[in-house]
């Protein structure tokens, strides 16, 4: 990029450029099967015609992300949200779509069991029954041809005194352990935190410290999982970033937007310098490569915006973000750091970050035989209004579902 002209591609870099096209062309991003129900928010669940019945129709919508931006070839189900009969049926019908099932997530939030925690729960029988739904989440992920297990707890407590915080942390060890006893040597756990909610009182995985301490504990088939949305005000995402990279445990990403507590939007909407500085640290790290194991996903609520849009301009915020940072000048940000040049440094960055990387996407689309404009192009392609008027009847998937 000439630095003399910000904001601009340098005509003559022909080798960076194509290596910022390749490296976008191999870039990819989970889509998550819950993104394409119903949400909204505590108040409000809002319907909107189309939408899936069920994990069929759920992969079929996902499968239209990967059509019209060739960057999303891999859906994450949510178990028993995505519960079928025959899941090897399953992972065909994506296959035929031309996608994958992806990471399976647990679920140990939603049944009155729970009330009192999962893993962390003082009820042994309750520990046992969230191990066993772990257990079997496993088996789905074979079934279907995945590797990653996610996990998220939404154990916690309400007050002061109502349990022990380290006999709770004990538990969710003890727990944890024994899931991990069950991986097979080419399958991971992938731990994610929460800093509140739905506890308020104590989160029992409340941040990327505690979960990487549980993962350390367990083995080199424990990672941590940062979701972007799951942070107070003003944390610095990047600096977690680039520690769990340095230590290699950076297991994956789940992408949203926040403007005050877990959002669950649009990834880049809230802070789009955010997510390029986000962005820059993975570049810097080499951790596009997919060989370091870092899986880049999306975990979004489309409460009143459309779903499917909703998901492609998610992955094309990521995209920009990512082929941003590609165009950062790594040498000259490195003798300016050297050198002390504070000013000069961040000019670097900030070159890069303003260079409007729109007509470059447009062109690595094209190169896939893509239509350069994704949301344009799904809009005319009339699918949105057949699937409003092929899925009459039946119970529409949401939240729980």
């Amino acid at each position: 990029m000439d630095r003399s002209t910000p904001g601009t591609l340098r005509k003559d870099a022909v080798v960076t450029i194509e290596a910022v096209k390749r490296a976008l062309l191999a870039q990819t991003v989970e889509v998550p099967s819950w993104a394409y129900g119903n949400s909204g928010t505590r108040f409000k669940v809002f319907t909107t015609p189309g939408t899936p019945r069920d994990p069929w129709e759920k992969i079929a919508d996902a499968a239209q992300v990967n059509a019209f931006t060739g960057a999303a070839p891999r859906v994450s189900l949510h178990v028993p949200w995505d519960e079928v009969e025959d899941y090897d049926a399953l992972a065909t019908h994506a296959r035929d779509l031309g996608v994958r099932i992806g990471t399976i997530n647990s679920n140990v939030f939603q049944d009155d069991d729970y009330r009192l925690g999962s893993l962390a729960n003082p009820d042994p029988a309750v520990r046992a029954k969230a191990v066993a739904h772990h257990l079997d989440c496993l088996e789905v992920m074979r079934a279907v041809g995945s590797t990653d297990l996610k996990i998220w707890l939404a154990d916690g407590t309400n007050y002061p005194g109502q349990d022990s915080i380290r006999a709770r942390q004990d538990r969710i060890a003890d727990g944890l352990a024994e899931i991990y006893a069950a991986l097979r040597p080419d399958e991971r756990i992938l731990l994610e935190y929460k800093f509140f909610e739905p506890f308020f009182y104590t989160t029992d995985v409340p941040d990327w410290g505690t979960s990487l301490v549980h993962c350390l504990a367990l083995g080199d088939q424990a990672q941590v999982v940062l979701d972007t949305g799951h942070h107070a005000p003003g944390t610095n995402i990047e600096f977690i970033v680039a520690q769990l990279l340095r230590l290699g445990r950076l297991g994956a990403f789940d992408f949203n937007s926040r403007f005050y507590a877990d959002d669950d939007l649009i990834v880049g909407a809230a802070d789009p310098f955010q997510l390029f500085r986000i962005m820059h640290e993975i570049v810097g790290a080499g951790a596009l490569d997919p060989a370091l194991g870092v899986n880049f996903m999306l975990d979004q609520c489309h409460n009143i915006e459309e779903k499917i849009p909703g998901q492609i301009r998610s992955i094309t915020n990521v995209q920009e973000a990512t082929a941003k940072a590609l165009l950062v000048d790594a040498d000259a940000l490195d003798v300016a750091q050297r050198s002390g040049d504070v000013l000069g440094a961040n000019d670097v960055l900030m070159d890069a970050y303003n260079t409007d990387v729109r007509p470059l996407l447009a062109q690595v689309r094209q190169e896939q035989g893509l239509d350069p404009h994704p949301l344009r192009a799904f809009a005319a392609s009339g699918y949105a209004d057949r699937v409003a008027a092929e899925r009459v009847g039946g119970t529409q998937a949401g939240w729980g579902a």
